[in-house]
């Protein structure tokens, strides 16, 4: 048995993974269940696991670079993300057009919910990306930075340094609005002086994916470059252990004799979504989900991060774009 550790944070579409209910063919594997900031940092800075989440977006950065990683066409995390857009309820920020010409904090430059934000301001709304000034900062703690270095050209983009937090910046109206996929503490707080550009974002989120039948990609999963190449096998023994986890989460959606969330409606969330996106909404695979990946990977062209347009097969393990049939 191959020893490997993996780095994932903790969701139902992984609990078995997590809990040895799915063990991945020829590996002993360990899995380590950690913050997602703290696991894209420990794997941007220090290659530190076997096998990690990452970043879709900053995973496209490393490609451009030592390329020390290589992925598989599994997706841990994905989101809508128009609710994380984050206003001054005085701001004189009412509709989206009145973005252009804003001071706009994110965590990270490259994160890729901020990606997806932009680039769906700009195709959708009339924001272009190169419009908006950036501020880079901390939610909870002041001081965050980009985890890989980038200057991506024609970009007003800057850190906040330690003086406040994201959320304290907007509502002393050093920000006119935050794109964050977290959501600010202050908000969450129930601070009235902060609100979300589009109140109903659910309403536009669902709108949106009948428009483009997109439903954003956040995370995909990558092995340790020198781990895949001593055996290529992990790639696709990895790639069938999260399927299989997947779809042991999947099977309790539905489920109303005990149900499997806190959420008392979960089950009616779960047919409203079913009615909406279709049963397969969580879909891992390279041909599945080529339309979204090629709309991230452009957007990334277009915001000064990736340096190309790749073919989104050009991102993963080949051993895991096609299966054997019997």
């Amino acid at each position: 048995m191959k020893a490997l550790t993996l780095a994932c944070g903790s969701y139902d579409r992984t609990a078995a993974l997590a809990n040895g209910g799915v063990r991945p063919e020829g590996i002993d594997l360990t899995v380590l269940t950690l913050p997602v900031e703290e696991i894209f940092y420990r794997t941007a800075k220090y290659a530190e696991f076997d096998i990690s989440e990452m970043s879709l977006s900053s995973y496209l950065l490393t490609l451009d670079r030592q390329a020390e990683f290589v992925a598989i066409p599994v997706f841990p995390s994905r989101s809508f993300r128009h609710n994380g857009v984050y206003v001054r309820t005085d701001g004189g920020i009412d509709s989206v057009e009145q973005l252009v010409g804003a001071t706009v904090g994110v965590p990270e430059y490259q994160v890729t919910a901020a990606v997806w934000i932009r680039g769906i301001l700009q195709e959708h709304h009339g924001v272009p990306v190169r419009s908006v000034k950036y501020r880079i900062g901390g939610l909870y703690d002041a001081g965050r930075t980009e985890k890989l270095a980038i200057n991506p050209p024609g970009i007003d983009l800057a850190p906040v340094g330690r003086k406040a937090t994201l959320g304290q910046l907007l509502i002393d109206g050093e920000l006119d609005a935050i794109y964050s996929p977290r959501i600010p503490p202050e908000y969450a707080a129930g601070d009235r002086r902060i609100r979300r550009l589009w109140a109903d974002s659910k309403a536009v989120e669902a709108s949106y994916f009948r428009e483009t039948g997109i439903f954003p990609i956040m995370h995909t999963v990558v092995i340790r470059r020198d781990v895949y190449e001593r055996d290529r096998w992990i790639a696709r023994s990895i790639m069938k252990a999260f399927q299989a986890s997947k779809a042991s989460a999947e099977r309790h959606l539905r489920e109303t004799a005990a149900l499997s969330s806190m959420l008392p409606w979960s089950y009616q969330e779960a047919e409203s979504t079913f009615a909406l996106m279709g049963s397969d909404f969580w879909q891992y695979g390279l041909e599945e989900n080529q339309s979204t990946l090629e709309t991230l990977i452009q957007y990334s062209v277009d915001q000064g991060l990736a340096s190309r347009a790749r073919a989104p097969e050009e991102l993963f393990a080949p051993e895991t774009s096609s299966a054997f049939v019997i």
